[in-house]
């Protein structure tokens, strides 16, 4: 595979620049632990250039205005990115460590095929809402419902699934007629900086539009939730983080998107297909090394099955130990960092420490002398108090408890900070009871996907809020305007 769609520049006010300092950092790939190359290390000039960009392109020129202009720059972004599939494919593999597989749907693919379906959309979206005439306070008016784009968005993004969430942002605040800085993790910046590099020389989006701006500085965008410039920020990330931007972006009383942490719950009714259950509940928390925010990471079984579903489990598992992600038979690859390693890990030292018992897993693959890479790992035994079965860990391990019927498991799966996602498995009817009862924003019956560009994606309490995709998505990025005239 070539991965010649590797870009240390950064997209700002139309042109592909480097670091006004001239600062590099590292882009590594955390399979082999090799330096693939390095991007632009960006200076707070950098960023303080991307808004003014920003807010000029959105303030005089027509691309606010102009819908299809807005709906062809989309369509030619996402032919600019089937265009380079392979290219773009070999890079992600290489600065994610995501499995080839995944590529072939969020990981890749499918976040290109949502950029039609947003311009689709934005093509056909009912801009302004005849209400016809009323009499308020007796006086005859006419009223219009106008929609409008918000202005400036700040993008922040995670490393998990960069290409994913990018376009879960870019497509829509774009079809909007927003424009944007985005600013991704520092450990995928050339999943953007390819972004913007097709942007510049692939589409007619004009200059100022988008801006991307990568830094090895974790909080670097941190300035975007303050500025006055910046009309709207959009964060993927930890919840300890999305409080921060919460409370940094109170100042300018700007509007915020936050979509968070998630330990979502694998329920499993007495009636269900047990091995089937089992069998997708590992394999859930084996893909992408479990790096998901929406990946179900406790599995609740109901007590009479609980033993057999503790050996099937784990037999799956077995199966799913860490490999090559350039491998077309990998599913559980490295974790992106040493960093992050490191933390799984010592929620499995954790894990022992509060009294579970892991089952499976629990090491550093033996045959894994570079990357950074941990076993697929079962723990059992652990209280619902712990920090295992109550924190995010984001690694491949799979926490298993017993319910006692529908009521309890329904509590058991309530008992989090977080609401993402989740996954009932039992006789449809009964099934679909538990799901309605669960505090979650996502919800797959029997295996059932709710991934698509047309469904809205978030979470409750503190898993965020607001949409990601489907209308509801679009319409985050946009402004509501009421107008009246004398009938």
């Amino acid at each position: 595979m070539s991965s010649d769609m590797s870009e240390e520049r950064m997209l700002i006010d139309g042109a592909l620049v480097r670091s006004s300092t001239g600062a590099t950092y590292p882009s590594v790939n955390p399979a082999t632990e090799e330096t693939l190359g390095v991007a632009a290390d960006a200076a707070p000039a950098d960023l303080d250039r991307a808004m003014a960009a920003a807010r000029r392109a959105f303030d005089e020129s027509s691309w606010s205005t102009d819908v299809a202009l807005r709906v062809r720059c989309l369509r030619q972004l996402q032919q600019a990115m089937t265009a380079h599939a392979d290219e773009l494919r070999a890079m992600t593999i290489a600065e994610t460590g995501s499995p080839l597989f995944f590529t072939r749907s969020a990981a890749l693919d499918e976040p290109v095929a949502s950029l039609g379906w947003v311009a689709d959309l934005a093509e056909g979206y009912e801009w302004t809402s005849d209400l016809g005439t009323a009499k308020p306070l007796g006086m005859p008016a006419h009223r219009w419902v106008r929609r409008e784009p918000t202005g400036v968005v700040a993008a922040i993004t995670p490393w998990n699934v960069p290409h994913q969430i990018n376009l879960a942002k870019l497509g829509p605040a774009l079809a909007a007629g927003n424009t944007v800085v985005l600013k991704p993790a520092p450990d995928t910046p050339w999943c953007a900086t390819a972004l913007g590099r097709l942007i510049a020389e692939e589409t007619d989006i004009p200059a100022g539009v988008v801006n991307i701006v990568t830094s090895s500085v974790a909080d670097f965008g941190a300035p975007l939730a303050t500025d006055g410039r910046v009309d709207q920020v959009s964060f993927t990330g930890s919840t300890d983080t999305g409080r921060k931007v919460m409370a940094a972006a109170a100042g300018t009383v700007k509007r915020v998107f936050l979509e968070l942490g998630g330990k979502s719950a694998f329920v499993v009714l007495d009636d269900a297909d047990l091995s089937a259950a089992c069998a997708t509940a590992a394999f859930m928390v084996c893909t992408h090394a479990g790096q998901g925010c929406a990946i179900t990471t406790r599995l609740v079984v109901s007590r009479p099955l609980f033993d057999e579903a503790v050996d099937l489990t784990a037999s799956t598992l077995q199966g799913l130990a860490a490999g090559d992600p350039l491998d077309p038979g990998t599913v559980c690859g490295p974790l992106i960092s040493e960093r992050q390693r490191s933390r799984v890990e010592s929620y499995i030292r954790l894990a022992r420490e509060e009294g579970g018992s892991i089952v499976i897993g629990g090491g550093r693959p033996v045959d894994k002398k570079k990357g950074f890479f941990v076993e697929p790992t079962l723990v059992v035994g652990l209280k619902s108090d712990s920090r295992v079965v109550r924190e995010e860990i984001f690694g491949p391990v799979l926490v298993m408890s017993a319910h006692d019927g529908d009521d309890d498991a329904v509590r058991i799966a309530n008992d989090s900070p977080y609401g993402l996602s989740g996954s009932v498995w039992g006789e449809r009817d009964r099934a679909m009871a538990v799901a309605g009862r669960l505090r979650t924003g996502t919800v797959g019956i029997n295996g059932g996907v709710w991934y698509s560009p047309d469904i809205p994606f978030g979470g409750y309490k503190q898993s965020g809020l607001g949409r990601e995709m489907g209308v509801a998505g679009f319409e985050e990025y946009l402004e509501t305007k009421s107008i009246a005239e004398p009938a």
